[in-house]
């Protein structure tokens, strides 16, 4: 291998990469990008695997391998020519969730295929049966918006107007979806010309070369850190509480790690039967879901790519909460179960290599998405609002504080850009005391955001988790603050669940609830497990802690044994 070289190509792909984010989040219309960042932009070579990406969404980096590999089988590799640009968001061929709109660009040098360009977005409004695209009550997949398979948007540089028409018809904010959609094909166009310098410069057979090295240096590095943890089967057990749909019904997460010299396998065999609700995951989530819990236990300056994940197997058996079968719906398994499946594996792998797992995290990014008519502008308006969790406590540090789900790395909208775009009033944005696990090594806290009602109406859906089941501590470690949704009618002083107010089956995944001027509404994120024995709590780290607000006297005292000087 010329090291050299390769370093200087791969370093200078991620930077087209970020370049590719950076023109994405300026040029976007809606919060969920320019503020958010909920995106992840690549490249691929002419077979479809990933030669570098940005450090953007962790789920979107572990879906792109299969997505373009996936896409790239439905497209006639005979029609395609410079300018023309792919898009494609149908979970049933290969995607995350209907949400996520995924853009392809061809790079060709000399008339040659050499390479893509792919950006992943999250757009706001899908259509389907709720604003925002997040229906917790949706039953299959046709009530979660418009799927597209694999069509071109443009060809040879010129818009395929009927294809545009088609898709804005279909969504209730056509001005916003259509400046979203721009900006992701600026993103892939500005990728299509950067990398074709990168070709002129160095030729086309230097740049196949390297780029064939560094998947395999990607590769061999993944290998030598799996050698290093020791073999063994390692299983773990989590929960998902109910669907949205049945109440009463909780899903298991089963995860058996196979670890057998320098490969690994995950095996999801006995996770439960698919959901009738929006839960499930497609296979793309499950095996990103895997993908990402590895990369978190191993050397994180391993260049990602589909190298790196060649000695990563999965096991998913279709038919199950993690492998869905068309059409059930799944636009939560993105989302919500992901960072589920995430937690189990680092759960099993707890004894193999303790150093570098965590208890559980909060787990959800509480995907409340809302619209409405602006009382006035009279312009409809659709939001995707995620909210940032505690993280698990590990064996050397505290869990984050309020931090987005593992697989995000979203930043939460600021509530100054949250007030001009839509009409609430943010009246209360604030940790929560004693929602981190208790621990030697504390859980993240989460926190409370409450919300005012200024418009005639808005109609809220919701999609999260951590409502029953409280995250996990590890090694003695206690278990972190529960979530909820409460609701305050106008000219009312008592919060009550959505199940109380409106009637629905869950308090944590439902559609379509009017909330009316005057009414407020509170989102309250989990926080994190606590790690190790909570009486082995550094004396000044607990001090500091009550100091801080972040845990109560009463807390300190029952949970940690402290005992305040007198």
């Amino acid at each position: 291998m010329d090291l050299i070289t390769m370093n200087i190509l791969e370093s200078t792909m991620v930077s087209i990469c970020r370049e590719m984010g950076i023109t994405l989040m300026k040029t976007s219309y809606s919060t969920i990008f320019n503020e958010a960042l909920d995106f992840t932009c690549g490249l691929a070579n002419a077979e479809g695997e990933m030669i570098a990406v940005a450090d953007y969404c962790p789920s979107q980096i572990g879906g792109m391998p299969l997505l373009v590999q996936s896409c790239l089988k439905e497209i006639d590799m005979d029609d395609l020519a410079p300018g023309d640009v792919i898009l494609h968001n149908d979970p049933y061929r290969g995607g995350l969730h209907t949400p996520e709109h995924t853009f392809f660009k061809p790079i060709f040098v000399d008339a040659e295929l050499v390479g893509w360009a792919v950006a992943i977005g999250h757009i706001a409004e899908v259509g389907g049966m709720a604003p925002g695209g997040f229906c917790g009550e949706a039953t299959d997949i046709f009530q979660e918006g418009i799927r597209i398979p694999p069509v071109k948007l443009k060809t040879k540089g010129k818009d395929n107007r009927d294809i545009w028409k088609l898709l804005l018809a279909n969504v209730r904010t056509p001005r916003t979806n259509y400046g979203d959609l721009r900006a992701l094909i600026a993103a892939v166009d500005l990728g299509e010309q950067q990398m074709r310098g990168v070709f002129e410069k160095y030729g086309k057979e230097r740049v196949r070369q390297n780029v064939s090295d560094l998947l395999l240096y990607s590769e061999r590095r993944m290998r030598a850190e799996l050698e290093a943890i020791p073999d063994g089967i390692y299983t773990f057990v989590d929960h998902i509480e109910s669907d949205g749909i049945d109440a009463d019904r909780t899903y298991d997460v089963h995860v058996a790690v196979h670890k057998m010299g320098q490969d690994i396998v995950v095996d999801y065999t006995g996770s439960s039967p698919q959901a009738s609700g929006p839960i499930n995951a497609t296979l793309g989530v499950s095996t990103s879901a895997a993908y990402n819990a590895i990369l978190h236990m191993t050397d994180p300056s391993i260049p990602r790519n589909s190298g790196c994940f060649r000695p990563i197997r999965i096991v998913a058996p279709g038919g199950t909460i993690v492998n869905v079968d068309f059409p059930a719906p799944e636009v939560g398994g993105n989302t919500e179960t992901h960072p589920r499946i995430v937690g189990a594996i680092l759960g099993a792998m707890a004894d193999a290599v303790p150093n570098r797992v965590m208890a559980a995290e909060g787990a959800t990014h509480c995907n409340f998405v809302f619209g409405g008519v602006d009382a006035d502008s009279g312009e409809y308006f659709a939001c995707y609002d995620l909210e940032a969790v505690g993280w698990g406590g590990r064996a050397f540090a505290d869990g984050n504080d309020a931090v987005d789900s593992i697989n995000g790395n979203c930043r939460i909208t600021p509530v100054e850009v949250y007030e001009t775009r839509f009409p609430w009033r943010v009246e209360k944005l604030a940790f929560n005391q004693d929602s981190g696990g208790a621990g030697e090594y504390r859980g993240g806290v989460g926190y409370s955001k409450q919300m005012l009602c200024l418009n005639e109406s808005i109609t809220v859906s919701q999609m999260t988790d951590r409502h029953r089941f409280a995250p996990w501590g590890l090694n003695g470690g206690g278990e972190g603050g529960l979530g909820a949704t409460l609701v305050q009618k106008a000219g009312t002083s008592g919060w009550k669940t959505m199940c109380d107010a409106y009637g629905k089956a869950s308090s944590s995944r439902y559609s379509n609830v009017r909330i009316v001027r005057g009414d407020r509404v509170t989102l309250t994120s989990p926080g994190g497990g606590g790690y190790g024995d909570p009486a082995k709590r550094a004396p000044q780290a607990l001090q500091d802690d009550v100091l801080d607000g972040y845990v109560s006297a009463e807390a300190a005292r029952e949970l940690y044994g402290y005992k305040e000087e007198a």
